[in-house]
């Protein structure tokens, strides 16, 4: 990254953004993801869920949204669809009313068998050793965790 004075005529201003760096990183995620998830017929918030299902169900829209970093009325509809081709059922809690409990069906459960080589293989497409990756998720969680709690207003 260039030094934010410099402002010579030559410099590339997106070489100045480090939002412009992880926006392109995510954008070469998507395209990477996309052509393994499509045969599953999963997007990749969709993806998201699945995993934490897979690692635990049922859990509630609630704890999901906080797992993937989504708000509800983005996770509803999304877990509906999810509903809709057979891969969890949604029912409320009899003891809180309030929680919808998301859980799989045998049809998903199947499909986690399909998608255990979705990770090995992005790992593969990032070039990167397990210890690089492993301190590149360290800094970048710090960086969001610094970034949610900035009190950078404007």
């Amino acid at each position: 990254m260039t030094d934010p004075k410099d402002k010579s005529p030559q410099s590339d201003p997106m070489e100045q953004m480090l939002c412009f760096d992880l926006y392109a990183a995510s954008q070469a995620f998507t395209r990477v993801y996309s052509p393994l998830l499509a045969p599953l017929g999963l997007t990749y918030p969709q993806y998201l869920v699945m995993l934490n299902l897979w690692s635990e169900s049922p859990l509630s829209v609630g704890e999901i949204g906080q797992r993937v970093s989504l708000e509800s009325n983005t996770l509803t509809p999304l877990i509906k669809r999810l509903q809709d081709a057979g891969l969890v059922t949604r029912n409320r809690d009899p003891k809180d009313e309030r929680r919808v409990v998301v859980a799989l069906t045998n049809k998903a459960r199947a499909l986690e068998a399909q998608a255990r080589h979705v990770p090995t293989c992005i790992s593969e497409a990032t070039g990167m050793s397990l210890n690089e990756l492993t301190r590149l998720q360290k800094e970048l969680r710090g960086l969001t965790k610094a970034m949610l709690s900035s009190s950078v207003k404007p």
